[in-house]
């Protein structure tokens, strides 16, 4: 396995459980629960971010590690991680509400 196969493989396993972070924290009625996954998954969101700008770096100094994706798994994946943060949001102002 290469460097950028491991990059991307540790990118995909750190957005996987920012997601199911998010998700526990839509079924939990436990709001000091509730605030830690959130708080959770945000710090992973930091994480992710980070590890992307790396990953960006290293398939720009060494092109044979760049991973490429067609422009339909990308949009897929986009608009899974919008709908996640959106059904989070409207958790959250529900939550506010009561």
């Amino acid at each position: 396995m290469t460097v950028g196969q491991k990059l991307h493989q540790t990118l995909n396993s750190i957005d996987s459980a920012c997601t199911q972070l998010k998700t526990f924290s839509m079924d939990t009625q436990d709001q000091n629960a509730k605030q830690q996954y959130i708080d959770c998954a945000n710090q992973l969101e930091s994480v992710s971010k980070n590890l992307k700008s790396r990953i960006n770096y290293v398939e720009q100094q060494e092109p044979q590690y760049k991973q490429y994706q067609s422009s339909g798994q990308q949009q897929m994946q986009q608009q899974q991680m919008q709908q996640q943060n959106q059904q989070m949001q409207q958790n959250q102002q529900h939550q506010f509400k009561k």
